[in-house]
């Protein structure tokens, strides 16, 4: 098996194993972006795409709805809408329906460009 090695430059798109990362930086061009801020921005561009689909959606179904049936001692799980409100927090939008403000395509793009841009301790 042969290994390939591609140089990229800013603006490009990345091949890092299974996932493409495309690249946002501005500064440094030898700098690798942030793989916490990359996926909580791919995250909300996601959630974003699920919450404008119809509520007939399957997707949109299993990411709002609550399921049936018993539930499991100890301590709940994490789900993708509690990550979603945890990134909204970190911008300042915590307690906003996120579902709502998912509609403006425009205003999402800014929050999402917000979640890329933050300092990550």
């Amino acid at each position: 098996m042969e290994l390939k090695r591609n140089t990229v430059s800013v603006g490009e798109v990345k091949n890092v194993g299974i996932i493409l990362i495309r690249e946002f930086r501005k500064g440094d061009p030898l700098k690798p972006p942030n793989i916490v801020r990359v996926i909580k921005s791919r995250r909300m561009r996601w959630a974003g795409h699920v919450a404008r689909m119809g509520e007939e959606r399957g997707v949109y179904r299993a990411l709002v709805g609550k399921p049936e049936g018993k539930i499991p001692l100890g301590r709940p799980k994490r789900r993708w809408v509690d990550n979603i409100r945890t990134d909204l927090q970190e911008v300042g939008c915590g307690y906003v329906d996120w579902i709502g403000l998912a509609q403006d395509r425009d205003r999402w793009q800014t929050l999402v460009s917000a979640v890329m841009n933050l300092r990550v301790a």
